[in-house]
């Protein structure tokens, strides 16, 4: 969590791949390769991931979403090493992995008797939860670090960067406001005064990052390797309970 002071650094369960995300960055730094190509990686790697899915390759599907999780954090990593950050890759990034969440919850629906409203309500329930994970981090950030460009809640378009058009930038980021705008609202009308209160502890942001995009990919992967597909979207829209119990942690003790 380099991002955060040491005092305030929490083991965060959903980056389990950043070591490995370094390692390939590391190596592509001084190649053509930008962290839009490595982004366009993690795309593929989902879409394999899910096309394993539907066709009962679970160990095969397992690999690939924890592939792609790995990527989704390398990219990242790539435009800091190479010091080129863009607008352009932030909002791919975020559009693609709604994308591929949904993708991946239709494709376990499709394998399982799970009903098609459960799998609806699970992955409206997947997104509150990175939501949540994301705006408690951020606040975090922002408090300690000097953190201010890293925003949960975007309403203005931003100014390209250099290297990136201004057109590429209004589309994704038209497209991240679509996505993702229901759930900012809503977990900012549940918690609206989370920036105002006093620091969470290192162990409940632990507890919060099973929120987070990595160990969701995780969880899902593990429990198609054991064959408990039909337990999967079960399990999401049961876990999204714990967004209340955290919400309600965070206001009552801090």
């Amino acid at each position: 969590m380099s991002k955060l002071p040491k005092a305030h650094k929490f083991l965060d369960l959903s980056d389990y791949g950043r070591p490995l995300a370094r390692v390939i960055a590391n190596a592509l730094q001084h190649t053509a390769f930008t962290p839009v190509h490595v982004t366009i990686g993690f795309i593929i790697s989902g879409l394999i991931g899910v096309y394993c899915i539907t066709q009962g390759y679970y160990w095969l599907a397992a690999f690939f979403l924890i592939f792609k999780s790995i990527l989704d954090a390398a990219d990242g990593e790539l435009a800091r090493v190479k010091q080129k950050p863009s607008y352009t890759g932030r909002y791919l990034d975020s559009v693609a992995d709604i994308v591929l969440n949904a993708l991946i919850f239709v494709a376990i629906w499709s394998v399982s008797t799970t009903n098609i409203w459960i799998c609806l309500l699970a992955f409206l329930g997947l997104q509150l939860q990175g939501t949540l994970y994301n705006y408690y981090y951020v606040i975090l950030r922002n408090k300690f670090d000097g953190d201010t460009t890293s925003r949960v809640f975007e309403y203005e378009t931003p100014i390209a960067l250099h290297g990136e058009k201004q057109k590429h930038v209004d589309i994704l980021f038209g497209l991240y406001k679509l996505f993702y705008g229901v759930f900012d609202k809503t977990i900012y009308a549940l918690d609206r005064q989370a920036d105002q209160g006093k620091t969470m502890p290192n162990y409940l942001m632990t507890s919060i990052s099973t929120f987070g995009l990595g160990f969701q990919l995780l969880v899902i992967s593990i429990m198609l390797v054991l064959g408990l597909k039909a337990f999967i979207l079960p399990f999401f829209l049961g876990y999204t309970v714990m967004v209340f119990v955290f919400i309600g942690i965070r206001k009552f003790f801090y």
